[in-house]
């Protein structure tokens, strides 16, 4: 089987050409997406799918430093094109990485102690999994995907 075959049955897309791309396959516990092929010795190698769409699509094959920085903040989002204007992944490194965290006040920066450290990555896997969950269910719905990504939960009741 062609691993593109396998791959793109796990991606749901939004209808307008802006929307994400909702990767539905396994989720690692960083809140990333993971995705599983075969390497040429019979081995198992893991691939993170927005790295995957981005080569597939792009047809560039990229460095093991160049990091792809999500412009929608949505860890699970595949969606790559040639076109800037609306792919949600672009490239860069380590440093572009923080800059756009910081600018985009995901750093907690010095206040940071040791017993916080994983809770962002904890949070995010949990929102990323409650997100595949919400799409595969529901199907792409962007405005209770907001919702999920808030981590506003309807069921529960409201102080007020």
């Amino acid at each position: 089987m062609v691993i593109a075959d396998r791959f793109w049955p796990r991606v749901v897309k939004g209808p307008a050409p802006e929307d994400c791309w909702i990767w539905t396959g396994a989720i690692g516990d960083d809140g990333y997406g993971r995705f599983w092929t075969r390497r040429p010795d019979g081995g198992q190698q893991v691939l993170r799918p927005q790295r995957y769409a981005f080569e597939q699509i792009t047809g560039l094959v990229l460095e093991r430093d160049v990091m792809l920085l999500h412009w929608c903040d949505v860890p699970l989002c595949v969606h790559a094109d040639v076109d800037s204007a609306t792919s949600h992944l672009r490239e860069g490194d380590a440093r572009a990485n923080m800059i756009d965290r910081t600018q985009r006040g995901r750093y907690a920066g010095p206040t940071t102690t040791l017993t916080s450290v994983g809770t962002a990555r904890r949070e995010r896997a949990a929102r990323s999994r409650a997100l595949r969950a919400f799409v595969l269910e529901c199907g792409y719905d962007a405005a209770g995907m907001r919702k999920v990504l808030a981590g506003i939960d309807e069921d529960l009741p409201t102080l007020f």
